[in-house]
């Protein structure tokens, strides 16, 4: 058996297997890695030059900051400022899912959803108004609005690492707007089609006593670390793994501030270490396919379909993407793509950064069709149902599917006309 068949074969069960069972994702990714280890399609050093230490770094340094953030209460503090300052019921629920965006541009989606669901439910009690669109509003602003930046969540930190891009480049890359407006574009059409869902709130929201912040130290170290990250951008030859280490040591300071003055009693073993190490067992089972050929193979296929139309290429890459991140996770997805999407760019002789944006940007959005597509959709569910609200596949649908195509529309209409 070819090496190429093995890795295809190894890499379609474990992928199967994540689909059917998240919990045990990491045990079957770190499974499957070792499968391809033990029968000789990639070796050790293979496997260590895989992981992509840049990803790592940066997921590491982003979680322990949002993490402090979250327990400082600012983020509470801010979005009661902000539903404060709403006139009509509409408005401030439409202000609590902008909120939701914002956030999300710089901590972990689902810290998101955790963070803006208090008062979502608060106050859509408060203007007479069923919670349901207003979760799933604000699961889908967090998904959006995750690829915006370079820490926002991991497709956009494995864009930056694929594409060599800094953090200033998200906003202005190559004389052009970068990825950044293009998901503002995207979040305008949906903030329109939200806001036909909240039209029918009524009156007017009362004032709430803003929650006491503990500290305002974890909002001042993430402002310095976007800060540093935007300064680093203007380094000539600036090492690949830079940004990482940056946000790493962040991550570190903040743990050591937070162990002197003992403000929060953060529990490491509960942060995300499962996406952070199935992020660096994806990178070995994906380089399977990079080492045997697959990744070549699967981008002369596509280039042999889409012939000298980079057009129909770029269609292609987001109807596909769309479709499958609407049922499977983002993260293993978008590792496996962003080196056949590179070869392919390559094979047409035109930029690969355009069809890196597209596919991104239709992978994080993709996911918000179903309540199955990302993590953040799945945790929103979950906290309708205990409140006692059941969410049906169609009634996700029905707010999910309209604001996906206005703003993967929006989104890769930018991207066409901006940069191709």
């Amino acid at each position: 058996m070819s090496d190429q068949l093995v890795a295809i074969l190894v890499f379609a069960v474990t992928f199967l297997l994540f689909i059917l069972n998240r919990d045990r994702a990491l045990f079957y990714v770190w499974g499957g890695s070792l499968v391809l280890l033990a029968l000789g399609v990639i070796t050790a050093h293979d496997a260590w030059q895989a992981i992509n230490w840049n990803v790592l770094g940066i997921f590491f340094g982003t979680m322990i900051l949002a993490e402090l953030f979250v327990l400082s209460q600012a983020p509470a503090y801010l979005a009661a400022k902000m539903v404060n300052a709403a006139g009509s019921a509409a408005v401030a629920l439409l202000a609590i899912v902008a909120f939701a965006g914002v956030l999300s541009a710089f901590i972990e989606n689902v810290a998101t959803v955790f963070i803006a669901a208090p008062l979502a439910f608060e106050t859509a009690k408060r203007v007479k108004v069923s919670p349901v669109p207003v979760l799933i509003a604000v699961a889908i602003a967090s998904n959006l609005q995750g690829v915006a930046t370079m820490i926002g969540d991991s497709p956009s930190m494995l864009l930056a690492t694929a594409a060599r891009m800094t953090f200033a480049d998200f906003f202005w890359m190559q004389g052009r707007p970068g990825i950044f407006f293009a998901v503002q574009l995207g979040a305008i059409a949906a903030g329109a089609i939200m806001f036909l869902f909240f039209r029918g709130a009524e009156g007017r929201v009362g004032k709430k006593t803003p929650p006491k912040v503990t500290s305002w130290t974890p909002a001042l170290l993430i402002v310095l670390l976007v800060l540093t990250l935007a300064a680093s951008s203007f380094i000539p030859e600036r090492p690949d793994a830079l940004p990482g280490l940056i946000t790493a040591s962040f991550g570190v300071v903040a743990l050591l501030w937070n162990s002197r003055r003992e403000l929060f009693a953060m529990e490491l073993t509960k942060l995300d270490w499962q996406t952070f190490f199935l992020l660096a067992g994806l990178f070995v089972l994906i380089s399977g396919l990079s080492v045997s050929g697959v990744v070549a193979t699967v981008a002369d296929y596509m280039s042999a379909f889409a012939g000298h139309s980079v057009l129909t290429a770029f269609v292609l890459i987001v109807l596909v993407s769309v479709a499958v991140s609407a049922f499977v996770d983002n993260i293993p997805y978008t590792i496996a793509m962003l080196p056949v999407v590179g070869l392919l760019a390559e094979r047409m002789g035109v930029s690969p950064l355009p069809l890196l944006f597209a596919l991104v940007l239709s992978t994080s959005l993709g996911g918000n069709i179903t309540p199955i597509g990302a993590s953040a959709n799945v945790v929103a569910v979950g906290m309708l149902k205990r409140h006692g609200y059941k969410v049906s596949f169609f009634e996700f649908f029905r707010i999910g599917f309209p604001v996906t195509v206005a703003a993967v529309t929006l989104g890769t209409l930018f991207i066409w006309f901006v940069w191709m």
